[in-house]
Parts: C-alpha cells; sequence; structure tokens
C-alpha cells in the first residue's frame, strides 16, 4: 500500500488532503510541519503533500520544516498553495502578493497535458483558488505546466525531482479532476 502523508501547514483544507488520499486507498496521516525530517524517513513514505497555509509566502520565508524535507527527500512531493509558492521560494523563485488575488472559481489552462500530474485530464477546467500571494518568478530549474488569466504559474515542476507545486486547490470538491490529479500523484509515488 502507498503511504502519503499530509504536511499540515495551518489550511483550512489540510482534512480534505488528508481525506481523498484515505478515500483512495492510501495509508495517510497528517503531521505537524515541525516534524523532523528522520522520523518522516522511519515512516517509509512514498511521498509527502505540503499543504496550503495560513502563513504569507509573499510577506515571510519559513514554513516549518519544509526546507529540510525539500533538501532530503528522496520521494516525491506535492506542495498546494502556501506548499507551491514555498516549494519556489525554497528552489530561488520569488513569491509577493498578488496583483488580482483569486478566491472562488477560476479556468485553469494545462499548458503541459502530457505530464504525469496532469495525466488524462483536459486542457482546460474549472479549479478553485484561495490566495493573497502568488509565484511571481519560477524557479530556474522548473518546468510550468499550467495558468489561469490572473496567476501565470498555476502549476510546476521540478526538471529533475518528482516536486509539484499547485496554486489552487484540487482537494475541493469545485475542482473539476481534482480527484484525478491526487490519483496521479499517487501514482507518480508509486511508481518512485
Amino acid at each position: 500500500m502507498v503511504r502519503i502523508y499530509v504536511i499540515d501547514n495551518g489550511g483550512q483544507w489540510t482534512h480534505r488532503e488528508w481525506r481523498t488520499l484515505r478515500d483512495l486507498g492510501v495509508e495517510t496521516r497528517i503531521l505537524p510541519n515541525t516534524t523532523p525530517f528522520n522520523i518522516i524517513e522511519k515512516e517509509r513514505v512514498d511521498g509527502l503533500i505540503l499543504s496550503g497555509g495560513a502563513p504569507r509566502m509573499g510577506l515571510q520565508s519559513e514554513l516549518g520544516n519544509c526546507g529540510e524535507y525539500l533538501e532530503k527527500s528522496s520521494f516525491p512531493i506535492l506542495g498546494i498553495c502556501a506548499g507551491h509558492q514555498y516549494i519556489a521560494r525554497f528552489f530561488g523563485g520569488e513569491v509577493k502578493p498578488s496583483k488580482i488575488p483569486e478566491f472562488g472559481k477560476i479556468e485553469l489552462e494545462i499548458l503541459e497535458s502530457d505530464d504525469e500530474i496532469f495525466k488524462d485530464i483536459p486542457r482546460r477546467i474549472i479549479a478553485w483558488e484561495s490566495h493573497n500571494d502568488e509565484v511571481t518568478k519560477m524557479p530556474s530549474n522548473f518546468i510550468h505546466l499550467a495558468k489561469s488569466e490572473n496567476c501565470l504559474i498555476q502549476a510546476m515542476k521540478h526538471r529533475d525531482k518528482a516536486i509539484y507545486g499547485l496554486q489552487f486547490h484540487p482537494e475541493v470538491e469545485h475542482t473539476e479532476y481534482g480527484e484525478k490529479i491526487f490519483e496521479n500523484f499517487i501514482e507518480i509515488c508509486r511508481q518512485y
């Protein structure tokens, strides 16, 4: 059985991420973002999800031990919302307050539909947003995967590692194909 843990960064939908994984047959737990990496490593996880959260990534730089997870992990990591923003900043990108914050439904345009995270998903879907900050400059070693009208970097992927970032919330029922995105991430973890 695949084991994927959710790192809690204080997001309003962290439990939805956990529940989606559980409902898809994954062994999962929610851990605080202060959990040392060696404890996660001992659990022999197949992947991590860095949840969204209350921290303003455009205004601060730390998110518990998430930097340690990104630095030391040999397994896939998916960052959602603040997790996505933290990944960008950790690898040298920039996060700033959004010119037009997005709340509610948006149309997402998938630029790399052949990427594993968006496998079998149409090029345009409706996704759910809740953010004041956004990635304004992607790290140089990342690939741009998706955008929306008001947020250029909606999704990205590390070129050499299975590290993904999503600005939108696939765990929310209003996001089309959200469960499929989770299934795709589970498959990435299974194959890694």
